[in-house]
């Protein structure tokens, strides 16, 4: 298995590029399957979720031609198999998603059932709920889910709890359906506008309301071209560079990035004491006083984004005072916390008090399960030892090489494959600010 070696107590300090974002770029693959013409799609971050999704769109009928180190040519003139293969198809956690395209054109879509992962179960009711309402059947036999209808159906459906990838699915199902679709309380990330300006340039009718942005209008259309679309910068690789700067008292210059995707970071990093630069496509971050703690909740766009809880605990761990971090997004999303605990962090977890958990907490409570704790307190500052770790999951691998670059001596970090799930040569980037970091590929 590969595994980085690093030497810790290195301040990071330099310019850092940030790399196209995965969670959109991946799901705009899925998007250029809903046309037969093609696509070029650039700053295509080099990550193994991209190759995933590569490898299921080849199998259900696209051609792929490289234009570059970070641009792809997708072009899918006919659907040849309508079948998500169980092999790669189970190995991401969206692989449902291109339901929308083989429904669009070919009226039926098996996908494998989206099994729990280290972060709780996903269940799909969000999406089963407004599909029936589509037109679509679904029916589960215990392995895969198939989705047919004989049209596609316009609809206006509120969700019950804001969804990201569910908003992006129903969009992309929407259209190439006959009439106009209303989605209401949908989510509000800036990669699902992303999808939107790609597909609109594809010739779809798809707006977000400005008066009240969690509704979205998509008028139906008979076709949808071939485009180019630049894909919108990692906002997940700011805050871990920018984490990864204040943990080792250092400082970044972060370029080719959008700082209004990330201002509720920027704010609480402000809060606790961290000098911020902002400008129109870059951000510098340093650290010129002992951080503060902080309470954060996360949850929906444009609250804390629960990406960034694990990334921001090391710098609670380096803070002066006790922090509190309550998690409302997933049921199950500490299992970077152990890793932590094992360097010396001082940290408790619990279950807060809340009189109304259906509405307060975004997953469902059937998802739930008595040994998940839903809040951290992390004390410090603590001088963090250097360990031993093996990962299992892609923002606890990086939270554990932030806090292996942080704490004194030298640390292990094995199966870092992961890592690469997400990040695209995320030893090298952190070597060019100063890091010791040695990436052992095998």
């Amino acid at each position: 298995m590969s595994r980085y070696i690093v030497q810790g107590g290195q301040k990071l300090k330099g310019e850092i590029l940030i790399r196209g974002a995965k969670n959109a770029s991946y799901k705009e693959m899925i998007a250029s399957l809903l046309s037969e013409e093609t696509s070029q799609l650039s700053n295509i971050p080099n990550i193994s979720d991209i190759k995933i999704t590569q490898s299921i769109a080849q199998q259900l009928g696209s051609q792929f031609e490289e234009c570059g180190q970070h641009c792809l040519k997708i072009t899918t003139p006919k659907i040849t198999n309508n079948v998500v293969p169980q092999g790669v198809g189970i190995k991401s956690r969206s692989s449902f998603m291109f339901s929308a395209p083989l429904l669009a054109r070919t009226g039926k879509a098996i996908v494998p059932i989206p099994g729990g992962d280290k972060l709780g179960s996903r269940p799909l009711d969000r999406l089963f709920d407004c599909f029936r309402k589509m037109n679509i059947k679904i029916t589960e036999n215990g392995k895969n889910i198939t989705f047919e209808t004989d049209q596609i159906k316009a609809t206006d459906h509120t969700f019950i709890k804001p969804s990201h990838t569910v908003t992006e699915t129903i969009i992309m199902t929407a259209v190439l359906a006959k009439g106009t679709t209303i989605l209401r309380n949908s989510a509000q990330e800036p990669e699902i506008d992303d999808l939107i300006i790609m597909l609109n340039s594809m010739g779809a009718k798809v707006d977000r309301h400005q008066d009240d942005p969690s509704t979205i209008t998509i008028q139906g259309v008979e076709k949808l071209s071939g485009t180019k679309h630049q894909v919108i910068p990692d906002r997940n690789e700011v805050v871990t560079f920018a984490c990864a700067a204040l943990a080792t008292k250092g400082s970044v210059n972060i370029l080719r990035c959008n700082p209004k995707h990330v201002n509720t970071f920027l704010q609480t990093i402000s809060k606790m004491g961290a000098k911020v630069e902002v400008g129109d496509d870059e951000v510098n971050i340093t650290w010129n006083q002992p951080l503060r703690a902080v309470n954060i909740e996360t949850g929906p766009e444009p609250m804390f984004m629960t990406d960034w809880q694990a990334l921001l605990s090391i710098l609670l761990t380096q803070s002066i005072g006790c922090s509190t971090v309550i998690e409302r997004v997933y049921p199950n999303r500490f299992q970077h916390i152990p890793n932590l605990q094992k360097m010396g962090a001082k940290i408790t977890l619990f279950n807060p008090k809340v009189d109304n958990p259906e509405e307060y907490y975004q997953f469902n409570q059937d998802s739930n399960d008595p040994k998940y704790f839903h809040a951290a307190k992390i004390c410090g500052p603590t001088k963090l030892k250097a360990a031993e770790f093996e990962i299992d999951d892609l923002r606890a691998g990086a939270l554990t090489t932030l806090a292996a670059l942080t704490a004194e001596g030298t640390s292990t970090i094995k199966k870092v494959e992961f890592i690469e799930r997400g990040y695209e040569k995320l030893a090298e980037r952190l070597s060019a600010l100063g890091a010791n970091i040695e990436y052992i590929k095998t």
